[in-house]
C-alpha cells in the first residue's frame, strides 16, 4: 500500500504542471509532465510485479 500512496501523491504533484503546461502553453511545465509520467508508469510497473509476486506464493 506505500507504494500506492506514492502513485497517489505522484499524480496530484503532476496536476499542477499538467495545467500549466494544457491551459498555459508552458513548455517547460510538459517536460515536468513527462518525467512525472515516466516515473508514474516505473512505480506502476513494480506495483504490478509486487501483486504478481505476492498472489503467486499464496
Amino acid at each position: 500500500m506505500e507504494k500506492f500512496a506514492k502513485i497517489k501523491e505522484l499524480v496530484a504533484s503532476v496536476e499542477t504542471d499538467a495545467e500549466k503546461f494544457y491551459n498555459a502553453g508552458n513548455a517547460a511545465a510538459g517536460t515536468r509532465v513527462r518525467k512525472g509520467m515516466q516515473d508514474l508508469k516505473n512505480l506502476a510497473q513494480e506495483i504490478r510485479a509486487e501483486v504478481t509476486e505476492k498472489k503467486n506464493t499464496k
